[in-house]
């Protein structure tokens, strides 16, 4: 994964791209070459370039990982305060609590609307299949956290043991 010091870097280097054609498209002003319009262009884009690339080494990368977290899937999500993610019917009690720790830390985002909330939601569910053609969504637990702090040293985890007992035994 690229972190801030890459994309520093990497902004030097088309920055300095980015003189370089800027004098170039000089040159080609005085000489009243027929392409200077287009370099004109080429100059701008590379600004352009230049100008994320900064704002990329100044945003710090940060992911947390859980350890003992499973892969989920997003299910649904409102943008608010509301999200559903689908985890295996063959997940524990312990790997669900880091999943769910694991779904917290990755959809937490300032920019989601709070719509008279103060708590994300993120609910956990997987899908039974009693019989064949019928399925059957069954939520395992929730997490409750801060909309608006990153850290949220008060968040809350429910798993639903009643619901663990209607899974499916593993054979192995």
């Amino acid at each position: 994964m690229l972190t801030t010091a890459d994309f520093l870097t990497a902004t030097q280097w088309v920055g300095a791209l980015t003189l370089v054609c800027a004098a170039i498209t000089v040159l080609g002003f005085f000489l009243k070459w027929g392409i200077r319009f287009r370099l004109v262009g080429i100059t701008a884009f590379i600004g352009v370039l230049t100008g994320g690339l900064f704002a990329l080494s100044l945003v710090p990368f940060t992911r947390t990982l859980i350890p003992d977290a499973v892969r989920y899937s997003l299910i649904y999500d409102t943008g608010a305060a509301q999200t559903v993610i689908a985890v295996p019917p063959k997940i524990t009690e312990s790997q669900l609590d880091a999943t769910l720790r694991q779904a917290a830390a990755d959809l937490f985002s300032s920019g989601r609307l709070s719509q008279g909330r103060s708590q994300l939601s993120i609910r956990a569910r997987t899908i039974l299949h009693p019989e064949p053609g019928v399925s059957q969504p069954l939520f395992l637990g929730e997490v409750k956290r801060s909309l608006s702090s990153r850290s949220d040293e008060e968040m809350s985890i429910e798993i639903y043991h009643n619901n663990f007992a209607k899974l499916p035994k593993s054979t192995a």
